[in-house]
């Protein structure tokens, strides 16, 4: 009997710490909607990591832009790079995964298919890593962001968090760290030489562009054409 009541009383607690996740995951979305996050889960560990080595703290560059700042070519050519189907889908590009499944089944690589949603989602709020919890709830944090937030505001995040180089963050601290001018001067090349780095600025970087970033960046300029240019936006 007091084997069952002790069971009964964890599965309790169990279910409380539960719905208290839920609730508070719940609040603070929306919250988040409106009120612009100061950080990222992403530029926090960056910060933990350096103190526990012990060393000196490291400048992060980061800059919030507010979307009526952010160039449309900007927010074009992070779809056209990243995840073109962003307006269409409700978190998770399921033709992507598709193709990645098949391709994997075909003896290739298994490659990500992260849409937009999902990388805002596990930068705000998750560290990282491909372990199963925290791909379960960067899976929950999608879901809610794709419900309580429009669009516009998740990519308005994204763009805003996202990582473009070393301790740098944000298309608008990339735009002066790397292009050396205001992210409201940037057209479509220089657009789409940011976009080219994501979503992995360790590999491709911007201090100088390589001839692959180049590459990326000019293909991205094609995609960004045969998206309609920026009336594609109006989609959001």
């Amino acid at each position: 009997m007091k084997a069952r009541n002790r069971l009964r009383a964890v599965v309790k607690w169990i279910l409380l710490g539960m719905a208290g996740f839920i609730l508070l995951s719940v609040l603070v979305v929306v919250l988040l909607r409106w009120v612009n996050p100061p950080t990222s889960a992403v530029m926090l560990g960056q910060r933990i990591t350096a103190l526990w080595q012990d060393d000196a703290p490291r400048t992060i560059y980061h800059e919030w832009i507010e979307w009526s700042l952010i160039p449309p070519p900007v927010a074009l050519a992070v779809i056209a790079a990243e995840d073109q189907r962003f307006p269409q889908h409700a978190g998770f590009d399921l033709v992507e995964l598709r193709r990645a499944w098949a391709t994997f089944q075909d003896g290739g690589r298994l490659r990500g298919a992260s849409t937009i949603s999902q990388q805002t989602a596990k930068n705000l709020f998750l560290w990282s890593g491909r372990d199963y919890l925290r791909k379960g709830l960067e899976a929950w944090f999608t879901v809610l962001i794709e419900t309580l937030w429009p669009k516009q505001r998740i990519l308005e995040v994204y763009l805003n968090i996202a990582q473009f180089g070393p301790d740098t963050y944000g298309v608008g601290a990339a735009s002066w760290r790397y292009l050396d001018r205001p992210v409201v001067a940037l057209g479509n090349q220089e657009a789409a030489l940011l976009a080219a780095v994501l979503p992995n600025p360790h590999r491709y970087r911007l201090d100088p562009p390589s001839a692959s970033v180049q590459r990326r960046a000019e293909h991205i300029r094609g995609q960004m054409r045969q998206l309609g240019g920026t009336a594609y936006l109006e989609r959001l």
